[in-house]
């Protein structure tokens, strides 16, 4: 059994993750894996080697830096990072971390990189079923017209939803959505892409007998 290390962008994606591997994949938390929150998603440094800025705490800032200190994992340790696409095209980024990976000399064996098109919450807004069980009075025709991983604004749409104006809305509101919908997503039949993806991932990683890189 691998160990996991999952580095995901903030604190409101790390509910959502810690149900998927307890429920769907029956992990313990710090027995069998760890979430690591970052300061947002920031960006890719166009130099892997330099030393990141400290002004800059985002997920893309520090990853370079996160996967040479991973170097010195033992093989029965994987990393696993969630990130979302923003702006890059999710195949574009994929590929470039799926680069970045391969040009460090000192990187973990075991890599394995899921794109959430926005954030988690697209997970969410693709199973309005999960959000009207977390929350009875949400009105979820406009999640049900939306096709899954679509760019739509994905927290946004699902603060309407809920009922709530996305302007006064914080960081701890985003973490209590992920509290009370991610233990109802159906993770036997995702309808979001992505979170389908992530699956198929850690289930993959978790069933390897042999530890290789898992970088697609």
């Amino acid at each position: 059994m691998k160990f996991l290390e999952i580095l995901v962008e903030g604190t409101s994606d790390q509910p959502t993750v810690r149900v998927i591997l307890e429920k769907y994949f029956r992990l313990v938390e710090n027995q069998d894996f760890r979430i690591h929150p970052h300061q947002g998603r920031g960006n890719l440094s166009k130099n892997p080697h330099q030393e990141p800025d400290p002004k800059h705490r985002g997920l893309l800032d520090l990853l370079p830096a996160k996967l040479k200190a991973y170097g010195s994992l033992s093989k029965d340790r994987c990393v696993v990072v969630l990130v979302d696409a923003d702006d890059t095209p999710c195949q574009e980024l994929k590929a470039e971390l799926i680069e970045l990976h391969r040009k460090l000399k000192s990187r973990p064996s075991c890599a394995l990189f899921r794109i959430a098109v926005e954030e988690t919450e697209s997970w969410f807004v693709a199973d309005p079923d999960a959000v009207k069980k977390a929350y009875p009075k949400a009105k979820i025709s406009d999640l049900a017209r939306v096709k899954p991983d679509s760019i739509v604004g994905a927290w946004e749409l699902l603060a309407k939803a809920i009922g709530r104006k996305a302007e006064n809305c914080s960081r701890a509101d985003k973490t209590e959505w992920a509290n009370k919908i991610a233990p109802h997503l159906d993770l036997d039949n995702p309808k979001s892409p992505s979170l389908k993806a992530f699956l198929t991932g850690i289930n993959k990683l978790l069933l390897e007998s042999q530890t290789n890189s898992e970088t697609c």
